[in-house]
């Protein structure tokens, strides 16, 4: 890692901290994968072994720290507490396919946090990319990039090559000396939690984000209701550590009960003053899961979920971060939720619903796969936040009617039925315009109305068979359905493309 300035004392430069949002596969984790993967020293790479939420990476001899939670639920999870956890934040958009719903709700937190950002235009690998659409996309969501009238940079990449990730890491630190990022590294330690969970063998491990001070080993800190006497820390790579610094992610041991995630944190003098501060921030349990998401509508199709999490801080987290999800032909419906291992009775209860179960950090019993087995019950396990809120969108999103859109070709005039049957006919005629397609479909149209529809089976041209007929030449049609086709009748041949919806 490049060197960090580390004497205490006021007006101290610290690290980037970049959070990486963005539209579902439009790159935002190949992106991360691939930063991770080549500006992390092999040293150190070599010994990262699990997620903590955050790396840091070198760049021109400089550390930027990454938010490894490219979801923008989770971001908005972190958000809502209050914390500015994030200076800078990476918006990935695919060039071939643009602006997404996702994309703009992103574009919405990324206001609201009031922090600068860089538009990533991804997969310009791409021949079907079009950066100058999304330009003018993002100009009518009120965000103007360099060039279109605002000074927003762009920077087109390749996640998947590398190309221009280089150039994006060094307008990251350009922003960052813009912003002048300074800290006192003399003052008592603070930031926020950026993840926590309850870890078999561990016990409560939480990832801290140090936005202030030195956090050391031994310092007593609290977070809301709890709190601990940090009594191991590890890097992101694994690594023992004794100090944190500014912008440094770190894993720590020693807490009561697991913090929340993006709830502050703070390190006090003594432990008498932490368990007043902890004693003095536990209220009422928060509402956890609402009844039902997305706006309310007749007809719409729920998805009955039960939840199992690590610890109640997991449960608070993962309510925050699906809250929004749904639409108005989707939602999903909450029927139990509770901490601990997936067991028996959480089957059960999904099995009622005709749901499935969720679990975050939880191991599933025995007893219960084989029950869920039995009862075809779906058991989905995650350890990482986003992948499950993803999950949860792809699995509403298979609820939901897929969009049917009609291509029509071309049109042929009947000149002569030469064969009927129960339920199919042989006709020839000529295509008037478009062209005829074997094994798309017809419309028989007489005086101007359909009469029947049906396929086209078949297809020649001087009698041999071909794959399509073009405007102006005569075809041979065998056409399957109602036999009701009668010479002058007019038959409008086209596709259906059937396309799946997402949330």
């Amino acid at each position: 890692m490049a060197e960090i300035e580390t004497k205490a004392g006021q007006n101290q430069k610290r690290p980037p901290v970049v959070v990486v949002l963005g539209h579902v596969d439009h790159g935002k984790t190949t992106l991360i994968d691939h930063i991770r993967k080549t500006k992390v020293a092999e040293k150190e790479a070599g010994g990262i072994t699990q997620h903590i939420g955050a790396y840091q990476i070198e760049h021109q001899g400089k550390t930027i720290t990454i938010l490894d939670t490219p979801g923008h639920e989770a971001f908005s999870a972190i958000r809502s507490r209050g914390a500015k956890v994030a200076d800078i934040a990476i918006l990935v958009i695919a060039a071939e396919e643009g602006l997404k719903p996702q994309t703009k709700e992103a574009i919405r937190h990324i206001k609201e946090a009031g922090i600068p950002f860089i538009a990533a235009f991804n997969k310009m690998d791409k021949p079907e990319a079009k950066p100058v659409m999304v330009k003018q996309q993002l100009a009518e969501a009120e965000v103007f990039v360099e060039g279109y009238g605002g000074q927003v940079p762009v920077v087109e990449i390749s996640a998947k090559t590398g190309k221009g990730v280089d150039e994006l890491l060094e307008l990251v630190l350009l922003s960052a000396e813009l912003e002048d990022l300074k800290t006192d590294t003399g003052q008592k330690a603070g930031g926020v939690v950026i993840e926590s969970h309850l870890d078999q063998k561990r016990g409560v491990v939480a990832t801290l984000l140090v936005l202030e001070g030195n956090l050391k080993v031994g310092d007593f800190v609290v977070s809301g209701g709890a709190l601990a006497k940090i009594k191991m820390m590890e890097d992101f790579a694994g690594k023992n550590i004794s100090e944190a610094l500014p912008s440094q992610p770190v894993l720590t041991l020693g807490w009561s009960q697991a913090p929340d995630v993006g709830q502050p944190f703070e390190a006090v003098a003594t432990k008498e003053e932490a368990e007043k501060k902890a004693s003095q921030s536990v209220g009422a349990e928060p509402v956890l899961f609402i009844k039902e998401s997305g706006p309310q509508k007749e007809n719409k199709k729920i998805l009955n979920l039960v939840f199992k999490a690590d610890a109640q801080s997991s449960l608070e987290a993962l309510s925050e971060a699906i809250k929004n999800i749904g639409s108005e032909e989707v939602a999903y419906n909450v029927v139990g939720y509770g901490i601990g291992n997936i067991k028996d009775n959480d089957v059960r209860t999904a099995v009622n619903g005709q749901g499935m179960v969720y679990g975050f950090y939880v191991d599933t019993e025995k007893s219960s796969k084989r029950l869920a087995e039995k009862e075809k019950v779906k058991i989905k396990t995650f350890k990482i936040i986003y992948e499950l809120v993803e999950e949860l969108r792809k699995d509403l999103s298979d609820l939901l009617e897929p969009e049917i859109k009609i291509l029509p070709l071309g049109r042929l005039k009947v000149l002569k039925t030469f064969k009927t049957g129960s339920n199919y006919q042989i006709i020839g005629g000529k295509v008037t315009s478009g062209y005829a397609e074997r094994g798309a479909l017809i419309d028989v149209l007489r005086n101007g109305a359909k009469l029947v529809s049906g396929r086209l089976a078949e297809l020649q041209h001087n009698k041999e068979n071909t794959d399509e007929v073009k405007e102006g030449l005569e075809a041979g049609i065998r056409f399957e359905g109602p036999a009701e086709i009668k010479e002058g009748d007019l038959l409008e041949i086209y596709k259906k493309e059937i396309i799946k919806k997402s949330i």
